[in-house]
Protein backbone atom coordinates (compact mmCIF):
# COMPACT_ATOMS: atom_id res chain seq x y z
CA UNK A 1 0.00 0.00 0.00
CA UNK A 2 1.43 3.26 -1.13
CA UNK A 3 1.41 5.81 2.06
CA UNK A 4 -1.08 8.89 0.76
CA UNK A 5 1.42 10.99 2.20
CA UNK A 6 3.53 10.39 -1.54
CA UNK A 7 2.85 11.92 -4.07
CA UNK A 8 2.32 15.58 -5.81
CA UNK A 9 -0.28 17.63 -4.82
CA UNK A 10 1.35 20.33 -6.51
CA UNK A 11 2.91 18.53 -9.33
CA UNK A 12 6.28 17.87 -8.26
CA UNK A 13 7.75 15.14 -10.19
CA UNK A 14 8.12 12.06 -8.21
CA UNK A 15 10.82 9.31 -8.01
CA UNK A 16 9.95 5.36 -8.07
CA UNK A 17 12.83 3.61 -6.12
CA UNK A 18 12.75 -0.12 -6.95
CA UNK A 19 14.78 -2.17 -5.25
CA UNK A 20 15.57 -5.85 -4.97
CA UNK A 21 18.13 -8.60 -5.13
CA UNK A 22 20.12 -9.02 -8.36
CA UNK A 23 18.28 -10.55 -11.31
CA UNK A 24 14.70 -10.05 -9.54
CA UNK A 25 13.46 -8.10 -12.03
CA UNK A 26 13.90 -5.12 -10.65
CA UNK A 27 15.24 -3.24 -14.63
CA UNK A 28 12.81 -5.16 -16.95
CA UNK A 29 9.78 -3.82 -14.78
CA UNK A 30 10.97 0.01 -14.54
CA UNK A 31 11.97 -0.29 -18.72
CA UNK A 32 8.51 -1.80 -18.59
CA UNK A 33 6.92 1.22 -16.72
CA UNK A 34 9.21 4.07 -18.80
CA UNK A 35 7.53 2.01 -22.08
CA UNK A 36 3.92 2.09 -21.01
CA UNK A 37 4.44 6.30 -19.89
CA UNK A 38 5.54 7.71 -22.66
CA UNK A 39 2.99 5.25 -24.96
CA UNK A 40 0.11 7.11 -23.46
CA UNK A 41 2.64 10.58 -23.64
CA UNK A 42 1.11 12.29 -20.53
CA UNK A 43 3.93 12.05 -18.16
CA UNK A 44 7.28 12.53 -18.36
CA UNK A 45 9.91 9.94 -16.69
CA UNK A 46 13.42 9.03 -16.94
CA UNK A 47 14.99 5.35 -15.96
CA UNK A 48 18.43 5.13 -13.98
CA UNK A 49 19.93 1.94 -13.46
CA UNK A 50 22.47 0.81 -10.74
CA UNK A 51 24.46 -1.21 -13.62
CA UNK A 52 24.64 1.55 -16.06
CA UNK A 53 25.70 3.92 -13.85
CA UNK A 54 28.49 1.45 -11.98
CA UNK A 55 29.43 0.00 -15.64
CA UNK A 56 30.12 4.28 -16.13
CA UNK A 57 32.83 3.88 -13.39
CA UNK A 58 34.38 1.69 -15.19
CA UNK A 59 36.46 -1.84 -14.06
CA UNK A 60 38.12 -0.08 -11.08
CA UNK A 61 34.81 0.59 -9.05
CA UNK A 62 34.89 -2.17 -6.33
CA UNK A 63 31.66 -3.52 -4.49
CA UNK A 64 33.35 -2.33 -1.33
CA UNK A 65 29.95 -0.83 0.84
CA UNK A 66 31.96 2.83 -0.03
CA UNK A 67 31.77 1.51 -3.82
CA UNK A 68 28.19 0.42 -3.69
CA UNK A 69 27.26 4.09 -1.96
CA UNK A 70 29.00 5.79 -4.33
CA UNK A 71 26.74 4.45 -7.20
CA UNK A 72 23.71 5.29 -4.74
CA UNK A 73 25.13 8.89 -4.07
CA UNK A 74 25.05 9.09 -8.07
CA UNK A 75 21.60 7.58 -8.66
CA UNK A 76 20.23 10.25 -5.68
CA UNK A 77 21.92 13.33 -7.52
CA UNK A 78 20.89 12.23 -11.00
CA UNK A 79 16.86 11.66 -9.86
CA UNK A 80 17.40 14.79 -8.02
CA UNK A 81 17.93 17.02 -10.93
CA UNK A 82 15.68 15.61 -13.30
CA UNK A 83 13.15 15.86 -10.76
CA UNK A 84 14.29 19.46 -10.06
CA UNK A 85 13.35 20.05 -14.26
CA UNK A 86 9.94 18.32 -13.42
CA UNK A 87 10.53 14.96 -15.15
CA UNK A 88 9.72 11.50 -13.09
CA UNK A 89 12.57 8.87 -12.12
CA UNK A 90 12.40 5.36 -12.03
CA UNK A 91 15.37 4.06 -10.26
CA UNK A 92 16.17 0.14 -10.79
CA UNK A 93 19.11 -0.25 -8.05
CA UNK A 94 19.70 -3.53 -5.75
CA UNK A 95 20.24 -1.08 -2.73
CA UNK A 96 20.50 -3.55 0.06
CA UNK A 97 22.54 -1.81 2.66
CA UNK A 98 20.42 -0.28 5.38
CA UNK A 99 22.58 3.18 4.85
CA UNK A 100 21.79 3.56 1.33
CA UNK A 101 18.73 3.09 2.04
CA UNK A 102 18.38 5.81 4.66
CA UNK A 103 19.98 7.97 2.55
CA UNK A 104 17.65 7.78 -0.59
CA UNK A 105 15.22 7.99 1.76
CA UNK A 106 16.63 11.21 3.14
CA UNK A 107 17.64 12.79 -0.01
CA UNK A 108 15.00 12.45 -2.44
CA UNK A 109 11.19 13.75 -2.10
CA UNK A 110 8.93 12.27 -2.94
CA UNK A 111 10.21 9.14 -3.52
CA UNK A 112 8.07 6.04 -3.25
CA UNK A 113 10.45 2.40 -2.17
CA UNK A 114 8.93 -0.30 -4.30
CA UNK A 115 10.28 -3.72 -3.11
CA UNK A 116 10.43 -6.07 -5.77
CA UNK A 117 9.94 -9.42 -4.14
CA UNK A 118 11.81 -12.70 -5.32
CA UNK A 119 13.34 -15.64 -3.82
CA UNK A 120 17.53 -15.94 -4.38
CA UNK A 121 16.96 -19.70 -5.84
CA UNK A 122 14.67 -17.74 -8.81
CA UNK A 123 16.45 -14.87 -9.07
CA UNK A 124 19.74 -17.14 -9.87
CA UNK A 125 17.70 -19.51 -11.93
CA UNK A 126 17.14 -16.21 -14.13
CA UNK A 127 20.66 -14.32 -14.14
CA UNK A 128 21.40 -13.38 -17.67
CA UNK A 129 25.14 -12.60 -16.19
CA UNK A 130 25.58 -15.56 -14.66
CA UNK A 131 26.73 -14.33 -11.69
CA UNK A 132 24.84 -16.49 -9.01
CA UNK A 133 26.49 -19.46 -10.32
CA UNK A 134 30.26 -17.66 -10.15
CA UNK A 135 29.31 -17.10 -6.49
CA UNK A 136 28.20 -20.24 -5.96
CA UNK A 137 31.73 -21.62 -7.61
CA UNK A 138 33.71 -18.77 -5.28
CA UNK A 139 34.73 -16.60 -8.21
CA UNK A 140 32.35 -13.85 -7.08
CA UNK A 141 32.69 -13.32 -3.25
CA UNK A 142 30.83 -9.96 -2.64
CA UNK A 143 27.28 -11.44 -4.07
CA UNK A 144 24.49 -10.42 -2.06
CA UNK A 145 22.28 -13.14 -2.10
CA UNK A 146 24.67 -15.79 -1.81
CA UNK A 147 27.88 -14.52 0.10
CA UNK A 148 25.55 -12.35 2.37
CA UNK A 149 22.08 -12.04 3.17
CA UNK A 150 19.58 -9.99 1.02
CA UNK A 151 17.31 -8.35 3.66
CA UNK A 152 13.93 -6.90 1.74
CA UNK A 153 13.89 -3.15 2.85
CA UNK A 154 11.99 -2.61 6.44
CA UNK A 155 8.80 -0.92 5.12
CA UNK A 156 8.14 -0.15 1.57
CA UNK A 157 5.36 1.15 -0.07
CA UNK A 158 4.60 -0.85 -2.85
CA UNK A 159 5.61 -4.77 -3.10
CA UNK A 160 5.92 -6.08 -5.93
CA UNK A 161 6.58 -10.24 -5.96
CA UNK A 162 8.37 -10.80 -9.26
CA UNK A 163 9.13 -14.55 -8.27
CA UNK A 164 5.39 -15.06 -8.59
CA UNK A 165 3.93 -12.88 -11.45
CA UNK A 166 4.93 -12.18 -14.78
CA UNK A 167 6.33 -8.83 -16.11
CA UNK A 168 3.03 -7.58 -17.49
CA UNK A 169 1.03 -8.53 -14.04
CA UNK A 170 3.71 -6.81 -12.26
CA UNK A 171 3.37 -3.59 -14.17
CA UNK A 172 -0.13 -3.91 -14.17
CA UNK A 173 0.21 -3.60 -10.03
CA UNK A 174 3.09 -1.20 -10.19
CA UNK A 175 0.71 1.43 -12.48
CA UNK A 176 -2.31 0.53 -10.38
CA UNK A 177 -0.42 1.39 -7.26
CA UNK A 178 0.98 5.18 -8.54
CA UNK A 179 -1.34 6.32 -11.13
CA UNK A 180 -2.41 9.07 -8.65
CA UNK A 181 1.00 9.77 -7.56
CA UNK A 182 2.39 10.57 -10.67
CA UNK A 183 2.50 14.17 -12.10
Amino acid sequence: MVDNNVGTADGKAVCLWLMGPTSSGKTTLAEAFVDHLQQSGEKKIIHYDGDEVRDFFGPSLGFANEDRMRVVKTLVHLANKAMDTGINVIVSALTAHTDARQYISNLIKPIIIVAIDCDVEKCARRDPKGLYKKAQQGEITTLIGVNSKYLPPESPDIVIDTGSQDVDASLDQLIGAVKDLIP
